[in-house]
C-alpha cells in the first residue's frame, strides 16, 4: 500500500511576507525572496511554499506564474494557527555586530515575545541597524517555524526604560556583582517577565544602583564564571523558558 505523502511537504520552503494572508489570497513575491525560491530552492509551478505574516498563522501556498524575478503564491489552506508565545522580553545593551545578530536569532528561536535594545554608558556600540536586526529575526522565524515575529523595539536609554517600566512585570537583572541564583529566582517570581543584560563592559555603579532601586527588579546570578553578553542573554532566556515558558511541562506560569 502506497503511503500518503506528508501535507504540507516537509521539504516545503518557508517565507515571511508582509501581505495579509487568507484562503484564496494571491501573494506576489519579488526581490531577494523570489531569487531564493526560484534560483536556490528551484520552486516549480504547483510546488507548495509555506507563508506566514505574523498575524494569521501559517499558510500553504501553491506556486504559479514563475518568471525570472518574481512569482505568485496562492494561499490554499492554513496549516498552523497564530502561536501564542510566552510573555517574556529580552532587554539587551547593543554589542558588536555579529554578536547582537546572534542574540536576535536565538531570541526568536527561544520564543521571546519582545526584543528591546537598551543604551547604556559602557556600551561600545551606540547605534543599531534595526532593519538588519529585523532581517535576522525574520530569517530565524522562517527556519524555526514561528508564526509570529518577536516585537523589535527602538533602542531606549536605560533611565527611560526604568522610568517607564510596566507594573506587574518582573525584571530579572543579570548582575555580575551577584544576586539570587537564577533557578531560585525563576521559581519565586512567576508571571510576565523580562531579562536585562548589560554590555561587554557591564553596567556602571550608578546604573546598577538605579536598576536595583526599581521595585520590579530581581538581581540574579548566572553562575561563577564571567559570561559574554550574548551567552548571558541566551542562557538566561533558555532557563526562563524551561521553568516558566513554553518549555515547561504545562506551558509555564500565567
Amino acid at each position: 500500500m502506497t503511503a500518503t505523502p506528508a501535507w504540507p511537504p516537509q521539504s516545503a520552503s518557508r517565507l515571511y511576507v508582509e501581505a495579509a494572508l487568507g484562503e484564496g489570497v494571491a501573494v506576489t513575491v519579488e526581490g531577494n525572496a523570489a531569487h531564493y525560491l526560484i534560483s536556490v530552492m528551484r520552486v516549480k509551478p504547483d510546488d507548495i511554499v509555506l507563508l506566514f505574516d505574523g498575524r494569521s498563522g501559517e499558510w500553504a501556498a501553491r506556486a504559479r506564474d514563475i518568471r525570472k524575478r518574481d512569482l505568485v503564491l496562492d494561499c490554499v489552506v492554513r496549516t498552523k494557527p497564530l502561536e501564542r508565545v510566552p510573555d517574556f522580553w529580552l532587554c539587551v545593551a547593543p554589542v558588536k555586530k555579529g554578536r547582537i545578530d546572534l542574540i536576535a536569532e536565538k531570541a526568536c528561536e527561544l520564543g521571546v515575545a519582545r526584543l528591546q535594545p537598551v543604551q547604556t554608558r559602557r556600551a561600545v556600540v551606540d547605534r543599531l541597524n534595526l532593519d538588519r536586526l529585523r532581517a535576522h529575526l525574520v530569517e530565524a522565524a522562517e527556519q524555526c517555524g514561528r508564526t509570529a515575529l518577536p516585537d523589535l523595539a527602538a533602542m531606549v536609554k536605560l533611565d527611560a526604560l526604568l522610568r517607564d517600566w510596566p507594573e506587574g512585570r518582573h525584571l530579572f537583572f543579570a548582575d555580575e556583582t551577584g544576586g539570587v541564583p537564577m533557578a531560585q529566582a525563576l521559581v519565586a517570581y512567576r508571571g510576565p517577565a523580562a531579562l536585562l543584560v548589560g554590555p561587554e563592559g557591564g553596567f556602571d555603579p550608578a546604573e546598577r544602583a538605579a536598576i536595583r532601586a526599581l521595585p520590579a527588579a530581581v538581581p540574579v546570578s548566572l553562575g561563577p564564571r564571567i559570561l559574554r553578553a550574548e551567552t548571558a542573554a541566551i542562557a538566561a532566556t533558555a532557563a526562563w523558558m524551561t521553568l516558566n515558558g513554553d518549555w515547561a511541562p504545562q506551558g509555564g506560569a500565567e
